[in-house]
């Protein structure tokens, strides 16, 4: 991946030390007149789905749309923004435009801490495209759920694609935990994605097995 300049190197170590994340609940009350379609993504949007929070979560991590960040960003006017990647740390101005860098971290100016991380993600209206595979597409109106409490998430076989190329135990962990409560055809689709993006990824067979009590509704 091609860096912009400026930027400054992060480790995991001051990354992990600096982590103070907020609650789904938190983040969606500021943005509740957010107008654009954002949703929490990652380990929280699997509890979210599944209705019970299942470990510790070390971040909170949400979708946007890439253009509409700025709408966004207008709901946490106190904070400052980085852009995030390659085990650097830019300010957003240096490197908003990049192409590359779609993690974005809320950081409050005078503690120096995160406390929410947004992706910026390819989208073509009301299209979201994913930024592994453009073939591959969903309305935004059927990537997002939302919970009985109106806060919004993506929906798990997208969750878990993008777990899938990196198989941290964590994300084992929610894999196996959520795959018996996804429906016939969620499952079918993680492993229509999974086959084209990591076809020898372990998940492929175990999404191909149809799940004991799944229907094709929820």
């Amino acid at each position: 991946m091609s860096s912009p300049d400026g930027g400054r190197p992060i480790t995991a170590t001051e990354a992990a030390r600096r982590w103070d994340p907020w609650t789904p609940s938190v983040v969606a009350a500021r943005l509740a007149t957010c107008p654009a379609p954002w949703a929490v993504a990652g380990g929280w949007a699997l509890d979210l789905f599944a209705g019970s929070i299942s470990r510790a979560h070390d971040d909170i991590e949400i979708t946007v749309p890439r253009g509409d960040f700025l709408f966004v960003a207008d709901a946490f006017p106190e904070y400052e923004w980085d852009v995030v990647g390659d085990g650097k740390l830019w300010s957003y101005s240096l490197a908003a435009t990049h192409p590359d860098l779609h993690q974005t971290w809320l950081r409050d100016p005078f503690t120096g801490a995160f406390h929410l991380d947004v992706f910026r993600e390819p989208h073509d209206g009301d299209t979201w495209i994913c930024r592994r595979d453009p073939t591959i597409t969903l309305p935004y109106t059927e990537l997002i759920h939302t919970t009985d409490n109106g806060i919004p998430y993506l929906i798990p076989e997208v969750v878990l694609l993008f777990k899938a190329k990196a198989n941290r135990p964590k994300d084992a962990s929610d894999f196996h935990r959520v795959l018996p409560l996804l429906p016939e055809y969620r499952r079918a689709r993680l492993n229509s994605w999974l086959t084209q993006l990591h076809p020898d990824h372990p998940w492929v067979a175990a999404t191909r097995a149809p799940a004991v009590g799944s229907s094709s509704t929820e």
